[in-house]
């Protein structure tokens, strides 16, 4: 998968709180035994751990690898970078002419920089060049006139085909407001190629030690499916890959449940939802089901009550769960795979703009674990915080960036969070990969012993990352 040694030992490393060597021949590892008391194989690469942990690889069980990519030629118009909408449409005019397709992508708006965003507000701060920013929730994009005069052919005639003309909002008079919703899809099929910077997203996983992960995006085209899987297999995207939104992802990409997304703003009905989960039980396939809002999860829990569980049935998100929903949640023996650290990115967001019912339920933790439900920390990278060491430290705190607390009944340990990271792909919250004789040789060597890791969690504290035992 990538280059480096086939063959590595790490000496006097901290494995499961005792210090040990480790051995890694191929894909597997070899040997766990106490420091120097077997030594006599021949390797190519030799590591002195210093008494720093070595952990299972971690995998993120939620985040959009083209996005991630695509987000390195983007703008950030989030509230982290700028503040005020002439803020915003000073980046977006320094970013005119910069990418050789002339379009400006931004990403990460939220109202709080510039108020509700449409197409005219984008023609006032870029006239002439196409613009097209997506919100910070990734639900939808807000293009500019120039962007639509290229586009909204295009745009309406997919929609048309799909019947899916409510995603481009109108205004009264039926002119497009430049607000299209859940079409990335569309969106790529009709805009210049721009060729996503794979390699760097792999880089930035490997220095976060971060070994495998679950792409979430829904309906991924066969296209992206198909430069996801070369580039794990050449280098450039050194980790495992499991990908929703494909039924038959080439290799070396391996399939997981079906992604379902719920448009919150356009939920479907009770039969179309059940049609649609059903027809994944055919083929014996779980599901992955995006929740976001009270009413998402209140749907998505009657459909599989109706239609029936499969083992590996996930809730996606779970931002807002009102505790008379966790049993039914426990009973139909669903996982959550959520991401705290939006109580961090936009928990101030939250306390202004959220009802007071939905806050007080909002991103739980603790009390489905308790209830015995498998739930999961993740990123939901680019729209989150990619970093696990930074959701880790927000599942633990549940603090906003000014400091406000967030349902702090619902924290975790360090090491609950963690454990998240180190379960399987296909099992999120159940079980912990442990380092052992035949286990992969993903692994993740830190400076410091796992205590000390978990005290400030950082990815300042990764060392090494190795998949399939190559660095």
């Amino acid at each position: 998968m990538t280059g480096g040694s086939s063959s590595i030992r790490f000496e006097n490393v901290e494995v499961d709180s005792r210090r040990s060597d480790v051995e890694v021949v191929g894909r597997f590892v070899t040997c766990v035994s106490p420091p120097g008391s077997d030594r006599r194989r021949k390797v190519e690469a030799v590591v002195d751990g210093g008494g720093g942990a070595l952990l299972p690889g971690l995998h993120d069980h939620h985040l959009h690898l083209m996005a991630l990519a695509a987000q390195i030629t983007s703008v950030d118009c989030g509230p982290t970078a700028v503040n005020s909408a002439e803020e915003l449409q000073a980046v977006l005019r320094r970013s005119v002419g910069r990418q050789s397709d002339g379009w400006v992508r931004g990403i990460g708006y939220h109202e709080s920089v510039a108020g509700h965003l449409d197409r005219a507000l984008l023609d006032r701060m870029v006239p002439d060049a196409p613009v097209r920013i997506q919100h910070r929730g990734g639900a939808m994009w807000v293009l500019n006139s120039a962007a639509l005069r290229l586009l909204e052919h295009g745009i309406v005639e997919g929609l048309e085909q799909t019947g899916a003309e409510r995603d481009l909002e109108r205004d009264s008079n039926g002119r497009s407001t430049g607000r299209l919703f859940r079409q990335d899809a569309l969106l790529a099929r009709l805009l210049p190629a721009r060729p996503p910077d794979l390699g760097a997203v792999g880089r930035r996983l490997r220095d976060l030690g971060i070994t495998g992960v679950t792409d979430a995006t829904p309906d991924l085209s066969d296209g992206a499916a198909a430069l996801l899987a070369e580039a794990a297999s050449d280098g450039r995207l050194p980790i495992k890959v499991t990908v929703l939104g494909s039924t038959h992802p080439p290799a070396p990409l391996s399939v997981g449940p079906a992604k379902i997304m719920l448009r919150d703003h356009d939920l479907p009905n009770f039969d179309q939802f059940c049609g649609a989960v059903s027809a994944h039980r055919r083929a014996r396939r779980p599901v992955a089901v995006h929740c976001v809002t009270r009413e998402s999860l209140i749907l998505t829990l009657a459909v599989l009550a109706e239609v029936g569980t499969e083992p590996g049935d996930r809730i996606e998100h779970g931002a807002v769960i009102p505790g008379d929903l966790v049993p039914t949640i426990r009973d139909l023996q669903l996982r959550v795979v959520t991401q705290p650290d939006f109580l961090r990115t936009r928990g101030d967001d939250y306390l202004r703009d959220v009802d007071r019912s939905d806050l007080e339920c909002l991103y739980p933790f603790r009390s489905l674990l308790s209830a015995g439900i498998p739930t999961v920390a993740s990123s939901d990278a680019p729209f989150g915080e990619l970093d696990p060491w930074r959701v880790i430290a927000s599942a633990v705190g549940r603090r906003s960036l000014r400091g406000a607390e967030l349902q702090p009944p619902e924290r975790v340990s360090a090491s609950t969070a963690l454990d998240g990271y180190l379960s399987p792909a296909g099992d999120p919250g159940v079980g912990t990969r442990r380092i052992a004789v035949g286990a992969e040789g993903d692994l993740t060597l830190l400076h410091v012993p796992l205590s000390v890791a978990l005290t400030e969690p950082t990815s300042e504290a990764v060392r090494m990352t190795v998949v399939d035992g190559r660095s």
